[in-house]
């Protein structure tokens, strides 16, 4: 298997891009293609000390910013990494593309280069978040802003695959976000979709508060793409605010530093659990090709974990499901 990988997305690339693809290549059994710069990316590996035959070089002479407007950076920099990239999953040189860089233009070119899957409408980003009873599966976090209903209930049915197929949860729950549990709460758009997810064959356990979105009251939780996004960064900056506060309170006094180091192993283990990089990328459900979303602060640990993401998503015939999956939840719509 053959993932493509941006090696100049991100706020550490190529360096850690380039060690990520180097510990994927050993740990996952796959081969790796790295888009970028190709003379600063052989003297990385150089200096990395990697002279396999399992990660090959592809040029491209640009750069997409973190900052820059996502359409237009895809129209006109069209020999960027993250064009070139995605051109060569469409051209099947391999089978998965990776990038931690502009999450819009990734968005845009994917969906521009590779199309949408039949049957779906709309692509959505999906991130798996931490809770009290394992992990969560959120969708859409930034693709979609704007959805219709039927969007979303396609997110859901996405969500629902990725739940089970790849996140290994046998029989997996789907919540609609929403201000309140009650079905008459929230927008137009919100409520329709309520009751066309009510109408599938979903197991829909109805809206779900913030207030439970780490609870783990459902294993897939639906919501448009704006909110998702607002939602991510909120949660991202409370844990990081919490584990300063944390910090800091440990380190006051000397009876603290004295809990912590009995404690450390738990420390440890409660930061692990809320470590992006653990889960790797975020996959962008619903285009035809596999694409897999790094955080844009994405450490070796994270791009390595994106690559085994890809990886797990291409074995799966994940999106050969979708196409099946939603169709059904279409003709199953018009039956009722």
């Amino acid at each position: 298997m053959k993932i493509i990988v941006d090696a100049m997305g991100g706020d550490y690339a190529p360096e850690v891009v380039i060690e990520g693809a180097i510990v994927a290549v050993k740990e996952y059994d796959v081969d790796v293609v790295l888009v970028g710069d190709e003379k600063v990316i052989k003297a990385l590996l150089l200096k990395h000390k990697y002279s396999g035959e399992r990660i090959s070089v592809h040029p491209s002479q640009e750069v997409i910013g973190m900052s820059e407007s996502a359409a237009s950076s895809v129209r006109k920099k069209r020999k960027s990494s993250i064009v070139v990239g995605i051109d060569l999953v469409k051209n099947r040189v391999g089978e998965a593309f990776v990038s931690a860089g502009n999450t819009g233009a990734v968005v845009c070119a994917a969906t521009l280069g590779l199309r949408l899957l039949p049957g779906v409408e709309r692509a959505g980003i999906a991130v798996v978040a931490p809770t009290l009873k394992g992990i969560s599966l959120i969708i859409d976090v930034g693709a979609n802003i704007d959805p219709k209903p039927s969007q979303l209930l396609q997110y859901g049915v996405m969500g629902e695959l990725y739940s089970r197929l790849i996140l290994n949860k046998p029989k997996p729950t789907i919540g609609l976000l929403n201000i309140g549990e009650e079905e008459t709460k929230g927008t137009e758009i919100v409520k329709d979709a309520y009751e066309l997810l009510s109408k599938s064959a979903l197991d829909f356990v109805g809206n779900v508060e913030p207030k439970d979105l780490f609870s783990g009251k459902s294993d897939v939780i639906v919501c448009d793409g704006f909110v998702g996004n607002v939602m991510l960064k909120v949660s991202e900056s409370a844990a990081e605010t919490l584990n300063i506060f944390l910090k800091r309170s440990i380190l006051s006094n000397w009876l603290g530093k004295v809990g912590y180091l009995l404690l450390k192993k738990s420390f440890m283990s409660y930061k692990q659990k809320l470590d992006y990089a653990e889960y790797g990328g975020a996959p962008l459900l619903g285009v035809d090709g596999v694409v897999i979303i790094g955080h844009g602060r994405s450490n070796v640990k994270a791009v390595k974990n994106a690559i085994r993401v890809a990886k797990e998503e291409v074995e799966a015939k994940f999106n050969e499901k979708i196409i099946e999956a939603v169709s059904k939840t279409g003709e199953k719509l018009q039956v009722s």
